[in-house]
């Protein structure tokens, strides 16, 4: 199984800032929710631990299961460009993400979604992970996207309605030689 975590709270989610690449650590409720993450998750012994390189990710990674993750690109968040750090309620929005034509440097949805789906297509290449446990560490951002690759992506592009809230997971089951394509 897959198992797909949002971090924990950090101080940008708590004062309602968007937050992409800040690297910000997760605060004491952040901290506390990795805790509870880990004591629901006790139970399940995971044999692969995979994270965004984003400090939030990985802590929640490390609190949540003991181990130390790999680390992997492709699940960064997703670039807000300038946007990056303003109050939710002042962006001005394209469907889910910062208006690229307001805000330099935002990354566009299918190079986002094609850096995720190519992580989860390798994964599903490998049948010997089809019987093991597998716990992803990312955002918002990377837990929609990954809902997107199971259920597709919206017509919208905003893969957000999959997303989780800060320290919750989804479960997908390893469906082995999917291959998902943009």
């Amino acid at each position: 199984m897959i198992y797909v975590v949002r971090h924990g709270q950090t101080d940008a989610n708590k004062h309602g800032r968007i937050q992409g690449r800040m690297g910000l650590p997760l605060n004491e409720i952040g901290v506390r929710q990795a805790e509870e993450l880990r004591d629901i998750l006790q139970p399940i012994t995971f044999d692969y631990v995979f994270s965004s390189p984003q400090e939030r990710a990985v802590q929640t990674a490390e609190i949540a299961t003991g181990i130390n993750p790999t680390i992997d690109s492709r699940l960064d968040v997703y670039d807000l460009g300038e946007a990056d750090g303003l109050l939710k309620n002042e962006v001005k929005l394209l469907g889910g993400i910062p208006d690229p034509n307001v805000y330099g440097g935002v990354e566009e949805p299918r190079s986002y979604a094609k850096r995720v789906f190519a992580f989860m297509n390798e994964l599903m290449e490998d049948e010997s992970l089809q019987e093991v446990n597998i716990l992803i560490a990312g955002h918002r951002c990377t837990t929609g996207c990954i809902g997107a690759y199971y259920n597709g992506v919206p017509d919208d592009w905003n893969i957000l309605k999959y997303s989780s809230g800060n320290g919750e997971y989804k479960i997908y089951p390893f469906q082995a030689k999917r291959k998902v394509q943009i």
